[in-house]
């Protein structure tokens, strides 16, 4: 899409952190916004906000792990503005676990958010967009969907999934020859509040616990307090993408060798390469 003045942006997690960002900047552009999210003070503060800059927007408190609030969301969309145009969805969790020290009920909570939210957000908003032949999808993966590091397990199977996911749904709308764009962003380190997922955590959803998650905790600890990127220029870059009709979204290029080094290690079909340093 190259003329994004009056029209529509959903973006999930838009209370804060790279979502905030992204319908700032989208705004910015001119684009009638919808913000969700499921905390709903931040959520209504975050409107407050943008209104107050002179964006119009609609927030709507919505959990993308639930097909039906995700379709609610649609349906007000749709109900208020008549089309959209853009689905970001951004929405997740990171808390870092050893594969045997994550409980189930935790796998699930961060595939829940992490992957199927995103799902949901794709069957819901993309037939909309196939329909109308206009639209553009923006799917927030991590560098961790391109890399595996330890002691991340679940959040890494999931921003694999969604990585895999968003590949899959381009080149599904090449063959349907559907006006659709697919953009999948791959942020490392950012002055989020991710590390804090904790706070949003379903009743019975215990954390992980043990030396591996810890040890993976700490060193979480000092990356962010190392990390500079902000959530604008990650927006910045998602704004391009989108103009540019780009797919992956690359914010901190110093990751590239390391991205190279595991396709290396496929193709030479070596063991993996870890990141020492945890």
């Amino acid at each position: 899409m190259q003329d994004l003045a009056g029209k529509v942006a959903v973006v999930t997690g838009g209370a804060s952190g790279i979502g905030l960002a992204m319908a700032r900047r989208f705004g910015q552009e001119g684009m009638r916004l919808v913000l969700a999210d499921i905390e709903r003070s931040p959520l209504e503060a975050a409107a407050a906000q943008l209104a107050d800059a002179g964006h119009e927007v609609l927030a709507v408190p919505t959990d993308v792990s639930s097909p039906d609030s995700v379709a609610a969301l649609a349906a007000v969309t749709f109900e208020q503005f008549g089309t959209a145009h853009l689905v970001c969805n951004n929405a997740g969790v990171g808390p870092p676990g050893g594969i045997l020290e994550t409980p189930l009920a935790e796998w699930r909570w961060i595939m829940d958010v992490n992957f199927w939210g995103v799902l949901h957000g794709v069957r819901t908003f993309v037939p909309r967009f196939v329909d109308q032949n206009e639209g553009h999808v923006v799917n927030t993966a991590s560098v961790a969907g391109l890399l595996t590091q330890p002691g991340m397990a679940a959040y890494n199977v999931s921003k694999h999934g969604v990585v895999v996911l968003s590949e899959s749904l381009l080149y599904e709308m090449e063959m349907l020859e559907a006006r659709v764009g697919v953009s999948v962003v791959c942020p490392a380190w950012t002055r989020t509040a991710i590390h804090e997922s904790d706070r949003n955590r379903p009743p019975g959803a215990e954390g992980a616990a043990g030396p591996v998650t810890e040890r993976v905790r700490a060193a979480a600890d000092r990356l962010y307090e190392r990390s500079h990127r902000s959530p604008g220029e990650v927006a910045e870059r998602v704004l391009e993408a989108v103009l540019e009709d780009r797919f992956y979204v690359i914010t901190h290029p110093g990751v590239m060798p390391f991205v190279e080094r595991r396709h290396e290690d496929i193709r030479l079909q070596r063991n993996p390469s870890v990141e020492q340093g945890l």
